[in-house]
């Protein structure tokens, strides 16, 4: 297949609204790709390139070749082509990436050449997120949709599943299955204004500290341990002592999967700020000795040889309590009285932690996706944004980028809405952590303002939400200050426009 059929289709989606429309026309380029280009066809109308971080910035795409007027790109051309630029190192090898970029673009089309920067800086907003692909996956393969969500919530990769969902259809997605040691995609929880709603729509319910933390997912099978980030990055060597405490464990040759945080605690058992957390979280050494993370766990997703992601929460508690000691699990409640719930969340705000979360004790583990069953309740506001751009400081700040344009996830386009800028709430430490990072991520300036690619997301804490005219959600947020930095969540897991509307219309 050539790129330019990929090039058109990106264009058709990014100019249509409709998500059946969105499908269809991902749904009829995937039916055209080979068996080996699926799984790349996928990628690049995601928005993404197969091989991830390839080294190619602004600067390496600013004097680009003229375009060819005729299309004659293959999709496992273009493949190979990125493979050999990601694979150039060394001395002059800006140079060499500049002659194969050269090579490359002097034989796209505009379309094409369109298409192609758009997967380098990662730019590409038309509107094909997760939820729209796999819904094409399936359309264009003739499975369940059902089928195409269970198998990327064990395979955490869409790409595979599709490609194995295009070549054997429903048996072939068999393969996808829980497996000790093999990282799955995460649950995610919906948002509840307070206990007393979240008992209303949940009932009895399980109440459990929600910890500022790093989200983790253990594995161990017989000595083996490893650990995994809510991106699916294994950080086994990051913590060694979490390794030592899975090791521990009672299990003989059994295995076990856990979901969980990680922690930094004081002496006195209370939360260290998240910034410290991410700061030995973050780090590439092993060393315990200035700040050790502690696990705490809250859902048992295997143990034994059974696999429970499809067993009601009230079984995976179980399956928990029998195989970990009170140390190592979140500490929570089941009731349904509010009172019993607000007083156990009063306690959790007392020791420090940042809320509660509400969990339905008939809840299967909806992997990947953000469950009705899952509620969480802070009692500040905070948002989960996306920096969209950043301004450069005057005075103490001077040299320093400062002013951060916020923007909440619009999942129906695609692409985020800015919400407001702040400049508030950072310390000299975060500011210049993030001049350093958004520099990176640099995409073009304008002025006094540098645009980045929207891959950093910020924990935002505001006191409401207001019209505003100024900017495209029709929505601004009050008083925004910066809470931390969450590099632990990726762009897709930023709060929606959506939520940030709902909250305007409670407040009214």
């Amino acid at each position: 297949m050539l790129l330019a059929r990929i090039a058109a289709t990106s264009a058709e989606v990014a100019a249509i609204s409709s998500r059946l429309a969105k499908v269809k026309r991902i749904a009829g380029c995937l039916a055209e790709a080979s068996p080996e280009e699926v799984s790349i066809t996928v990628a690049y109308l995601s928005g993404e390139l197969p091989q991830g971080t390839v080294g190619v910035g602004w600067a390496a795409l600013r004097d680009l070749p003229s375009p060819s007027e005729t299309p004659s790109l293959a999709v496992l051309e273009v493949d190979a082509v990125v493979s050999r630029v990601q694979a150039i190192t060394g001395k002059g090898s800006q140079a060499a990436r500049r002659e194969e970029l050269a090579r490359l673009f002097s034989r796209a089309t505009d379309m094409e050449q369109r298409l192609l920067v758009g997967l380098f800086l990662g730019e590409l907003r038309q509107g094909a997120l997760e939820g729209v692909m796999a819904d094409a996956v399936a359309k264009a393969a003739k499975v369940p949709i059902a089928e195409i969500r269970r198998a990327a919530m064990f395979a955490g990769d869409l790409r595979a599943v599709a490609a194995a969902a295009m070549r054997d259809g429903v048996p072939g997605l068999a393969q996808f299955r829980l497996t000790p040691l093999q990282p799955i995609t995460p649950m995610l929880a919906q948002t509840a204004e307070d206990v007393n709603g979240a008992l209303e729509r949940l009932g009895r319910a399980s109440i459990e500290w929600k910890l500022d933390g790093a989200r983790i997912q253990a594995h161990r099978a017989g000595d083996e341990v490893r650990i995994f980030t809510r991106n699916l990055a294994d950080v086994t060597d990051r913590v060694p002592e979490i390794v030592a405490a899975l090791r521990a464990l009672d299990l003989g040759r059994s295995a076990i999967v856990l979901d969980g945080e990680a922690i930094a605690l004081r002496d006195d058992g209370r939360p260290e700020r998240f910034q410290v957390t991410m700061s030995r979280f973050g780090t590439r050494t092993s060393s315990t000795s200035e700040i050790p993370l502690t696990a705490l766990f809250f859902d048992c997703l295997h143990l034994a040889g059974e696999d429970l992601v499809d067993a009601p929460a009230r079984e995976r508690f179980a399956a928990l309590e029998r195989a970990l000691p009170p140390e190592l699990r979140v500490r929570r409640v089941e009731t349904d009285e509010a009172a019993t719930a607000q007083a156990f969340l009063d306690d959790t705000l007392a020791i420090g932690h940042e809320g509660v979360m509400a969990k339905s004790l008939d809840a299967f583990y909806e992997a990947g996706r953000r469950g009705a069953g899952w509620l969480k309740i802070k009692p500040s506001h905070t948002l989960d944004l996306v920096v969209l751009a950043a301004e450069w400081g005057h005075g103490r700040r001077q040299g320093k980028l400062s002013n951060l344009h916020l923007g909440a996830r619009d999942p129906d386009g695609g692409s985020f809405v800015m919400l407001g800028k702040t400049f508030k709430g950072m310390t000299d430490e975060m500011l210049a952590w993030q001049t350093e990072h958004l520099l990176e991520l640099e995409t073009r300036t304008e002025g006094h303002v540098v645009h980045v690619r929207p891959e950093l997301v910020v924990e935002i804490a505001f006191d409401g939400v207001q019209t505003s005219s100024r900017y495209p959600g029709g929505v601004a947020l009050r008083f925004a200050r910066v809470k931390g930095y969450r590099p632990d969540k990726p762009p897709a897991e930023a709060d929606t426009i959506e939520t940030v509307r709902a909250i305007h219309a409670r407040a009214e």
